[in-house]
């Protein structure tokens, strides 16, 4: 079946305008806004709790980056699952997924205390930190897609195709 001269490669048919970006609509920007600060104090709320011991592992940041990648996953796949990235499921996705989940996993403090580690004669620590970090982050993303998969199918809703 290919396509042959005078054909058209690809089927048009109506569609609804694309969304406006993000960042061209106030309101979607003050959620973003508003799940940032939320998930930022609580980064910081949790990371003030225990805080990282100079050339040992970071725990809390570890645990931190672990679990907003798996909520991170479980929230987009159950989403894309689940419906169109419009209207109050595309203010979730931003709000929960760009804002909270964006404000609280942190790269920056992952990196700093990576560095700090391979600079302060700790590189071993640093080292096993940032792989184990980027493999349980990606770890921890799979099971949160596989477990939107699985509830997406117990709570009967329509998989994507």
């Amino acid at each position: 079946m290919g396509v042959t001269a005078g054909e058209p490669d690809r089927v048009s048919t109506p569609t609804a305008p694309a969304p406006r970006p993000a960042h061209r609509h106030a309101g979607l920007l003050a959620l973003i806004f508003v799940g940032g600060a939320v998930g930022t104090a609580a980064r910081a709320a949790l990371e003030n709790l225990l805080p990282a011991e100079p050339a040992g592992i970071p725990w809390m940041t570890l645990a931190i980056n672990v679990i907003g990648s798996l909520v991170l996953a479980l929230l987009v796949e159950w989403l894309a699952r689940t419906g169109d990235d419009v209207g109050r499921r595309r203010a979730s996705r931003l709000t929960l997924g760009t804002g909270a989940l964006g404000g609280f996993t942190t790269y920056s403090t992952f990196a700093v205390e990576t560095v700090q580690r391979a600079t302060s004669g700790s590189a071993a620590v640093g080292l096993v930190y940032a792989v184990g970090s980027i493999v349980l982050g990606a770890a921890a993303a799979a099971a949160g897609f596989v477990g939107a998969r699985r509830l997406t199918r117990a709570s009967g809703a329509e998989p994507l195709r």
